[in-house]
């Protein structure tokens, strides 16, 4: 059986069922660490699936073939899993033994953890170029919605000069209303049905799956910074879904500007914590990572 291990965005392996016990006894690998075998359809965190012991013996493995939990005997090839977990350099004897893989490795079904990828416990954190193109897709999706009441709205003649004075919003908005008056009735129904449709849809997957539709297309998810699991339903709906939409859609009907500020110290924030925590995620305690199915577990009640 070969054995892969990750610690700290690097990966090593293959490794022996012996080497690996032998390493747990030592601490060299700790419980923490990642690992993936032929049978395991991802990537696992080590205590999980050594039951928090110092010692791994799978179902199918034989007694005979794991050693005691006490063994310490260690080898050239030991040492090179120590070196490599942690990035440090490598001995000649050791790199004549080794059987080393490239830094992402993928296998069967396991997913690959690549070496600009950071992870937090047993996920990886989403790269903040991905939630970038999850807030484009969006957006887009968004633009979509109401293209046809934009196509509309350029058969009417619009005085943008009654949408200048920022304090007098009582005359913007009847004039608001004037233009709607001259839009088709059936476009603008057209026009509500599919915004309102979008809306329900990405609800609809924010309260299942902790997605939104760009999040869901990029692969990436939300899920509660402590457990790792699908975050509580105030945090992931009311905080990240209902509170976020009012809030930028005040910034955006004040001025676009300030909109599309907030979302770049966001996405400037995130690029700068070790965690990709922005605004969004210090609001409501959660982290953007990539989507596993074993993160749908629903987060306990405090």
């Amino acid at each position: 059986m070969q054995i892969f291990l990750a610690r700290n965005n690097v990966q090593a392996g293959p490794y022996t069922l012996d080497q690996l016990n032998i390493m747990l006894a030592s601490g060299e690998v700790q419980l923490d660490d990642l690992m993936w075998h032929e049978g395991f359809t991802e990537w696992r965190r080590v205590g999980e699936v050594t039951g928090n012991q110092a010692f791994y013996q799978p179902a199918f493995a034989t007694q005979a073939s794991a050693p005691t939990p006490n063994h310490t005997t260690s080898t050239a090839d030991d040492n090179l899993s120590v070196n490599r977990l942690y990035g440090k350099p490598e001995s000649r004897a050791t790199d004549t033994k080794s059987t080393a893989k490239p830094k992402s490795v993928s296998l069967n079904k396991a997913k690959p953890i690549a070496a600009t990828d950071k992870v937090v416990g047993d996920v990886v954190l989403a790269p903040i170029m991905s939630r970038v193109l999850a807030t484009a897709i969006n957006g887009l999706l968004y633009l979509l919605a109401v293209i046809p009441l934009l196509m509309a709205l350029t058969k009417v003649n619009i005085d943008y000069s009654k949408f200048q004075n920022v304090q007098n919003f009582d005359a913007a908005y009847q004039y608001s209303v004037t233009l709607m008056e001259q839009i088709p009735q059936n476009t603008l129904m057209m026009s509500q049905a599919m915004v309102f449709g979008l809306l329900a849809i990405q609800f609809l997957f924010i309260v299942l799956r902790g997605q939104s539709l760009g999040k869901l297309i990029t692969g990436i998810r939300v899920v509660d910074q402590t457990t790792h699991l699908l975050p509580s339903f105030g945090k992931r709906v009311l905080m990240r879904t209902i509170v976020l939409f009012i809030l930028y859609n005040l910034l955006f009907s004040f001025t676009s500007f300030l909109g599309f500020a907030v979302i770049a110290i966001h996405y400037f924030m995130a690029a700068k914590n070790d965690k990709n925590i922005g605004l969004h995620d210090k609001l409501a305690h959660t982290l953007v990572v990539k989507a596993d199915d074993r993160q749908l577990g629903k987060t306990p009640k405090a």
